[in-house]
C-alpha cells in the first residue's frame, strides 16, 4: 500500500475567476453551482439504476445547502446521535445511522431519529434489537460486514485491514448472527472508482448468497467517487441494475466526498516568509487545525495556481506543532506577506474536521454562486466559539 494518499482534486474550474480578497482569511468558499452539478450526477445514477443515494454527513454537513440536497437525493446517512439529529432536522428524507459503538443512554433517541439503524457487531445488534422492536415507528435493522477483501490505498484508512474494528467479518456470518437483520452494510472504499467495488462484490457474493433471501436491502456505503470525470458510471448503473434484478433487494449508496467534490476551496493568507535552508511560508491555514487529513492520511492538497517550476516555499500553519506543515509549493511569482492563496477541493472532510488547537481561529464559511457571482457569508467564528468548547 502507498504511504501517501494522492489527492483526487480535479480542475480548479470556476475558482480560477474567484477573487480571493472577497472573503476573510481563513475561509472555506463553497460553489453551490458545483455542488448542484455533483448532485445532478448522483440523481441520474439513482434514476437509471434504481438505487437510493444518500448524502454522507460525515463528509459534508453544510446544512445551509440542505434544501438543495433534498431536491436531488433520497436522504442522508449519519454516524451517531448528533448527525442523526442534524439529518432529521435539516435534511429530511431517509436517515440511515451507523456507529461502531452505540451508547445505551443515546440509543432510544437514535432509534427515534433513524429509518435504518446499522450495527457494527452481532453483540450490539442483540443488545439493542429489543429496543428497536419496541419503537412506535418502523426502523430497519442492519449489520455492517467486513468483506475481508482490501482495496484501501492507505493501510490505516482501510476498514478491511487485519484486526479492523469496523464491521463483522464475513467469515463469521451465519443465520443466527443475521437474526432480526433487514440488510447488510459495507463501507470498504475511499475516494475510489467502480472497479474496487466490483472486485469487492465478486469476493463476497458467494459467501453471503445463502442469506440474501432473508434480507430487504444491501448498502454499499461510501467512498465512491461517482462524480469524478473518470468514474465509470455506466458500469455502476449496470452493476446495480443487474444486482437488483437478480436479488430483488433495494440497493443504497452513501457518497460523501462525491457530493462536494471540487466544489470548495480554503482561502488563506501569508503571515511571514522566514528562511531556514529553504523558503518557508507561515500562513493562517493550519494543517493541524483546518486540514487534519494532511497529517493523518497523509496527503498533499492541490493549490490554486501552483506551478511546476517557480519560487518554491514550504507552507505551514501558525500553531506551535513542528509538524504543522502542509507541503511544498511553487508559485509563478515570489510571495509577499499578505498574499492570498487557496487550496483546492476542501469542501468535503476538511470543513467537518476543523478544531481550535492553540486557539487557532476556525475558518469562516462562504457560499458562492459561480454563475451569478453572488457571495454570501454563511458564518464567521469568534472567540466565543473557541471558549465554549472549553471549561
Amino acid at each position: 500500500m502507498a504511504d501517501v494518499m494522492q489527492t483526487q482534486a480535479g480542475d480548479a474550474g470556476a475558482f480560477r475567476q474567484f477573487d480571493l480578497s472577497r472573503v476573510p482569511s481563513p475561509c472555506f468558499v463553497v460553489d453551490e453551482v458545483a455542488v448542484e452539478r455533483n448532485l445532478a450526477i448522483l440523481r441520474d445514477v439513482a434514476d437509471q439504476s434504481g438505487a437510493q443515494v444518500l448524502s454522507a454527513l460525515k463528509a459534508f454537513s453544510m446544512f445551509s445547502l440542505a434544501p438543495l440536497v433534498r431536491r436531488y437525493l433520497s436522504g442522508t446517512c449519519a454516524s451517531g446521535l448528533y448527525e442523526a439529529q442534524l439529518a432529521r432536522e435539516e435534511y429530511g428524507g431517509t436517515v440511515v445511522t451507523y456507529c461502531a459503538g452505540y451508547k445505551s443512554s443515546e440509543i432510544d433517541q437514535i432509534i427515534a431519529l433513524s429509518d435504518h439503524l446499522i450495527f457494527n457487531s452481532p453483540a450490539q445488534k442483540d443488545r439493542f434489537l429489543p429496543r428497536v422492536q419496541a419503537s412506535d415507528r418502523p426502523v430497519h435493522v442492519g449489520l455492517r460486514i467486513n468483506p475481508e477483501h482490501s482495496e484501501g490505498e492507505i493501510a490505516k484508512y482501510d476498514p478491511c485491514a487485519p484486526g479492523s474494528r469496523l464491521g463483522t467479518p464475513v467469515s463469521q456470518l451465519d443465520h443466527a448472527v443475521l437474526s432480526g437483520v433487514d440488510g447488510l452494510h459495507m463501507h470498504t472504499l475511499c475516494e475510489q472508482g467502480f472497479e474496487p467495488l466490483a472486485r469487492t462484490w465478486a469476493a463476497i457474493e458467494d459467501r453471503i448468497k445463502p442469506y440474501l433471501g432473508q434480507l430487504k436491502w444491501l448498502n454499499f456505503g461510501g467512498g465512491h467517487h461517482i462524480t469524478r470525470a473518470d468514474y465509470d458510471r455506466e458500469a455502476l448503473i449496470a452493476f446495480i441494475t443487474d444486482l437488483r434484478a437478480r436479488t430483488g433487494l433495494q440497493i443504497y449508496l452513501e457518497p460523501g466526498e462525491a457530493v462536494a467534490l471540487d466544489a470548495g476551496i480554503l482561502v488563506g493568507e501569508v503571515l511571514d516568509l522566514p528562511r531556514n535552508q529553504i523558503n518557508l511560508a507561515i500562513t493562517d491555514i493550519s494543517a493541524t487545525c483546518h486540514m487534519p487529513d494532511v497529517i493523518e492520511a497523509p496527503y498533499r492538497p492541490a493549490m490554486l495556481d501552483e506551478v511546476a517550476d517557480g519560487s518554491s516555499y514550504r507552507f505551514g500553519g501558525p500553531s506551535c506543532l513542528a509538524g504543522d506543515v502542509i507541503g511544498d509549493y511553487a508559485r509563478a511569482q515570489p510571495l509577499a506577506i499578505g498574499d492570498r492563496f487557496a487550496f483546492l477541493d476542501q469542501a468535503h472532510y476538511s470543513m467537518v474536521k476543523t478544531n481550535t488547537f492553540n486557539g487557532v481561529a476556525l475558518p469562516a464559511i462562504a457560499l458562492w454562486n459561480s454563475n451569478t457571482d453572488a457571495l454570501t457569508m454563511i458564518r464567521e467564528f469568534t472567540y466565543e466559539d473557541f471558549r465554549n468548547r472549553l471549561s
